[in-house]
């Protein structure tokens, strides 16, 4: 089946809708494709790790940091407003792994980088991601599908 939001034009223009309700909000575009990058490795989504490796490189990432993004804690090449967002990405991706999925320490830092207009469009950022995530997981859908 091809992925619901090409089936659905209504879903795919809410979904591109959402992501543009975060740019421009406090928080760096290379950032939000840094957690977009991130939440798709944690949700083993080949499209959108292929497409937000390539937007990042466009973006004017370098290949290390691109190639880091999945050891971050270990990796020297991000700064520590990326860290707080990239710990916050895991944290609301991974909601399951533990009791309090976005811990104290977790947001607190998060918030001492980021003020409320820009916390609400990470969260956003990270829920939108995570949706996409699931619907190209739940059709297999194709690398490089999503250029054509």
């Amino acid at each position: 089946m091809n992925n619901p939001a090409l089936i659905h034009a209504d879903t795919m223009k809410a979904l591109w809708a959402l992501k543009a309700s975060t740019e421009n909000k406090g928080v760096p575009a290379r950032t939000l494709i840094l957690i977009e990058l991130r939440a798709s490795q944690i949700n083993g989504c080949s499209v959108c790790v292929d497409m937000h490796a390539r937007e990042g490189k466009k973006a004017g990432e370098s290949d290390e940091r691109l190639f880091a993004v999945s050891a971050w804690r270990e990796a020297p090449y991000f700064n520590e407003a990326e860290r707080a967002a990239l710990a916050l990405t895991e944290a609301l991706t991974r909601i399951s792994d533990r009791p309090d999925a976005v811990c104290d320490e977790v947001w607190n830092e998060a918030a001492r980088h980021y003020d409320e207009a820009a916390l609400a469009a990470l969260v956003v950022a990270i829920a939108n991601i995570n949706v996409w995530n699931r619907l190209n997981v739940a059709v297999k859908q194709p690398v490089g599908a999503w250029k054509a």
